[in-house]
């Protein structure tokens, strides 16, 4: 079924996730794979649905009359799938054992896990609620949420945002007299590689000033929070994926969680952050973690990674985005995490160099374009669960700082979990726009008086005309009347 929203296909590394779709028969999993493409694309805007036009969603239903019912029985379990998706048991042979696949049958398979991943996306977004633990499996587990459309779908649960509540645009009144308004045009400007290589000069000019506006808005809305240098690489990213209205929302939410501890008055909460690092090194590690002791290099090194989620240090684009995908699934800590797991990653690089300040902290702050970050993230993850951050706070240089992104995140989380999905979104907000519509004809409460009367008035006159009728009627034909009665 050729369908305009699905013309490109690509193939990404494979992905470790589990295997539902075996009774899917393989003619229709090309076919099914574009039909839900198509619909999670056809609703990343939602003023772009118009009710009563044949959808590629029932256009497909007319032509893959059996397909849906199949993928229905596959009884998908959202904390199985998830499981799997972390662990990596796809790839298994059918009697358990390890798999390796041959060089000419790994093009197809890594598709085949693509659409499967497709489609378990698909099905944890149209969940009631939304499967957010699944939708969080997906954006961890190799190769990520896989396309900026998916992005625009899977981002907004995964911060519990309403992409059919969003605010406004930020217009230009948000820089009349702010305070920050001069340090962020400059950091800006200086930002131009973090836009796509060959944009032209002015659609990078519209998109540098839109930057200038949400950054602006989210600290004139919220006054407890403080700008720091790097808090524009992480809203560029949400801009460039989502654009200004959800990339809006999607800042403002994680301004007021992941990264709220960086945007104090001081800098007393993100060293405070950093502090977790040298632990983590030291029970992994003691003998790389007592050669940055003697070094004196300390963790500032770490510093932009960790406040730009490694935005400002990575080149690749790709990159950027997986990283995003990782953090935004995980733990307000995991950024510290993938942090350590650069460090001991390039453990032999370190001891090999002078046990110095300088030595050390120029070959750490120049974090390579080519790691491994499958791997990396994978192995930060297990960093996460053998080294609980509750557990390295017990040491004496964290006991005394209490760290609002960590205090807030169980709530944050549980809020996630009680998310309605798009669709269900989509039918509440016409409903609101109906009821809006329909109270804005009622009459204002300025002339509610004057209208009971005219409706007293009239119903008087109404009734006293129905007596008179009546009462001739009764006159004229009283048994014929009697009988109606």
């Amino acid at each position: 079924m050729a369908c305009p929203f699905h013309s490109q296909r690509h193939v990404s590394s494979a992905f470790d996730c589990p295997s539902p779709m075996d009774r899917v028969p393989a003619s229709q999993l090309d076919e099914l794979e574009g039909a839900v493409q198509c619909e999670m694309e056809l609703n990343l805007r939602p003023s772009g649905l118009q009710l009563g036009t044949l959808t590629p969603l029932r256009q497909r239903d007319r032509e893959l009359p059996g397909v849906r019912d199949t993928l229905q029985g596959c009884n998908f379990t959202a904390r199985k799938d998830m499981n799997e998706l972390l662990c990596g048991t796809a790839g298994r042979a059918r009697d358990g054992s390890a798999g390796e696949p041959g060089a000419p049958n790994r093009t197809e398979l890594l598709g085949s896990k693509r659409k499967q991943k497709l489609l378990l996306i698909h099905q944890a977004l149209t969940s009631d609620p939304v499967a957010v633990e699944t939708l969080r499996g997906a954006a961890v587990s190799e190769g990520g949420l896989l396309t900026d459309e998916i992005r625009r779908k899977v981002w907004p649960k995964l911060l519990s945002v309403n992409v059919y509540n969003l605010p406004p645009k930020p217009g230009r009144a948000v820089r009349q007299h702010h305070k920050d308004y001069t340090q962020v045009q400059l950091d800006v400007s200086r930002s131009t590689r973090r836009f796509p290589q060959g944009m032209r000069a002015e659609q990078r000019q519209v998109l540098q000033e839109q930057l200038i506006d949400l950054i602006l808005h989210i600290l004139r809305a919220h006054p407890e929070l403080h700008y720091y240098q790097g808090y524009h690489d992480i809203a560029v990213t949400l801009l460039l994926v989502a654009g200004e209205r959800m990339g809006s929302a999607l800042l403002e939410k994680l301004s007021t969680h992941h990264l709220r501890d960086f945007m104090d008055p001081t800098m007393d909460s993100t060293k405070h952050i950093l502090n977790y690092l040298m632990p983590i090194l030291q029970r992994e590690s003691l003998r790389l973690h007592d050669f940055m002791l003697r070094a004196e290099v300390g963790t500032i090194f770490a510093l932009s990674w960790l406040i730009t989620w490694y935005g400002h240090v990575l080149t690749s684009f790709p990159h950027i985005l997986r990283l995003y995908d990782f953090f935004l699934a995980s733990h307000p800590l995991m950024p510290v995490y993938f942090a350590a797991m650069i460090v001991l990653h390039r453990e032999e690089e370190v001891l090999a160099c002078d046990c110095d300040m300088p030595s050390v902290h120029q070959l750490l702050s120049q974090i390579p374009q080519d790691l491994p970050y499958e791997r990396l993230i994978s192995r930060a993850l297990q960093l996460f669960q053998r080294h609980p951050h509750a557990e390295l706070a017990k040491q004496a240089a964290l006991q005394h700082h209490k760290s609002i992104s960590i205090g807030s995140f169980t709530a944050f989380q549980l809020a996630t979990s009680q998310q309605r999905p798009d669709a269900v979104l989509r039918r509440q907000r016409q409903q609101d726009s109906a009821h809006a519509e329909a109270a804005a004809l009622l009459p204002t409460a300025g002339h509610s008086l004057l209208v009971k009367a005219a409706v007293w008035g009239i119903s008087a006159t109404l009734g006293a005309a129905a007596l008179a009728v009546t009462q001739t009627a009764l006159e004229w034909a009283p048994e014929f009347l009697l009988q109606l009665f």
